[in-house]
């Protein structure tokens, strides 16, 4: 019987590129020492809206207030996934995040920075959190590198 359990978990994890369900949804088993991403969102509507200085900053440096995202009824792992996974950032990509935001977006600006977290060696940790898309009530600004 012990056998028998070690090939069914064996064929699961081979068909699933190492991963199975119960260590899966579980970063800590299924990602640990990989690079992430996330979403960090800051309310800059104090400030004048230009173009955007790119360049990764530390988290002492973020620019604007926090902008809570429970309160409005957005999900941060949506945001961060659309930011992630969107290499090529069309007008229609560009729109969908600002329809994301549509009410904030009324009265404020908001600054999405991507923040990437990696593990270097002896332990530490050090995250990167790069200004992503500018968004005012009426314009948008997007990082250069993913400007197409």
């Amino acid at each position: 019987m012990l056998g028998g359990t070690f090939i069914v978990y064996a064929l699961l994890v081979a068909t699933n590129l190492g991963e199975f369900w119960p260590f899966s949804i579980y970063p800590m088993f299924s990602q640990a020492g990989r690079s992430w991403v996330r979403t960090i969102v800051r309310d800059v509507s104090d400030r004048p809206v230009a173009p955007q200085d790119w360049t990764p900053v530390d988290m002492e440096s973020l620019d604007g207030l926090p902008y809570a995202l429970d309160p409005v009824g957005i999900n941060q792992n949506d945001v961060a996934n659309f930011v992630s996974k969107s290499s090529q950032w069309t007008p229609q990509r560009t729109e969908a995040i600002r329809r994301v935001y549509r009410e904030a977006l009324k009265d404020r600006t908001l600054l999405v920075y991507r923040a990437q977290g990696t593990l270097l060696e002896g332990g530490d940790i050090t995250v990167a959190f790069t200004p992503y898309v500018l968004m005012s009530p009426d314009s948008t600004w997007l990082h250069p590198e993913v400007v197409r």
